[in-house]
């Protein structure tokens, strides 16, 4: 039962289906044709650390995606953290209007996607996104929402469960490329971009006009990610086919990004994905993204590299991989490709 009238931040209107939302043909959903046979891999983490470091090599290497479940971190927690974020969202837009910003260096920020048609003509996605910092929080809680009044200190308790989560995984993802535990981590700089993004997708008159978030892959190194439960929204592609994703309670979805990909010189996949919306339901998720530092140099290890697996990417600072992202705002994102080595 919807109990408040959702609006975006920016217009203010009641919601509509009007064209700026509506994608041309070629990039609409498909709904019907969605496969519901199959989802990503689960994963129980009380299993066997062996068998466990096994599952997830497998998802990695087939999925780019899995889901986790007796992770460690509280219920109460999580539901804490999304009642927040969905009392945020459905703050009267007035409230809201102050974060909203089409900069994307700004630290803290609301904002809405959009995708360029045949035109260029910008199509916005049914969706608002909050973004900003998850780590370290101390320099930037006084930009962070005043309301909810609890935002900041349950921002903060939730960020510390996944920053232990984040280092646990790292460590299983590392050891299934047979590297030692802390390989990717270290890899990945010491001052990695840590960011949480916040969406918000509000029940949509046609589903089958509009996409709540566009086709693409994540550009960071590892996503964990939580999401409304009862409510289906994220998909993924298999063996070139859109698979829904089923939220399962107290589970976390994990994906792998591109510098994942590449670190592991394409064993691992960093997959392209999308979230669809629905006539009934909104649905809420936050991710937390975990990104090289900067000056990172990010390029195949070379323990993965042999004549029967040649070296499929050249070397970059993440600096240089993030300039490119940010040119392609606005299309189905290729920058991964951009850096693969031409292999005669």
């Amino acid at each position: 039962m919807e109990t408040k009238t959702f609006l975006f931040a920016k217009g203010g209107s009641p919601l509509s289906l009007t064209p700026n939302y509506i994608l041309p043909q070629q990039k609409r959903p498909n709904l019907s044709q969605i496969s519901t046979l199959t989802s990503i891999p689960i994963i129980d983490l009380m299993e066997p650390s062996a068998l466990v470091v096994e599952q997830i090599s497998k998802a990695c290497e087939e999925y780019g995606f899995f889901q986790i479940i007796n992770h460690g971190i509280p219920q109460e927690l999580c539901d804490r953290m999304m009642s927040v974020i969905t009392n945020f969202f459905e703050l009267p837009p007035e409230e809201k209007a102050p974060f909203f910003s089409t900069d994307h260096t700004k630290q803290v920020k609301l904002f809405n996607y959009f995708v360029k048609d045949g035109s260029q003509n910008k199509v916005s996605m049914w969706s608002e996104c909050f973004s900003h910092p998850w780590h370290p929080l101390d320099d930037i809680l006084h930009l962070l929402p005043q309301n909810p009044p609890q935002y900041q200190d349950v921002v903060a308790e939730y960020a510390k469960e996944i920053g232990v989560l984040m280092k646990r995984l790292f460590s299983l993802i590392s050891q299934g490329l047979g590297l030692e535990k802390d390989c990717l981590e270290k890899k990945l700089g010491e001052k990695p971009i840590l960011r949480a993004q916040e969406n918000y997708y509000p029940p949509c008159p046609n589903p089958e006009l509009t996409l709540g978030l566009n086709v693409h892959t994540d550009l960071n190194a590892l996503t964990i990610l939580r999401q409304s439960e009862g409510v289906t929204g994220l998909q993924v592609i298999k063996d070139g086919k859109w698979v829904a994703v089923e939220p399962i309670p107290n589970a976390f979805v994990i994906n792998l990004g591109d510098q994942i990909q590449v670190l592991s010189n394409g064993r691992y996949k960093s997959v392209h994905h999308r979230a669809v919306t629905n006539k009934t339901q909104k649905r809420v998720s936050v991710a937390m993204f975990y990104a090289p530092s900067r000056d990172a140099i990010i390029g195949p290890i070379q323990d993965l590299i042999d004549e029967q697996h040649p070296q499929v990417y050249r070397e970059y600072h993440y600096s240089e991989f993030l300039e490119e992202f940010f040119k392609q705002e606005g299309t189905r994102r290729m920058v991964k490709e951009i850096f693969e080595l031409k292999i005669s």
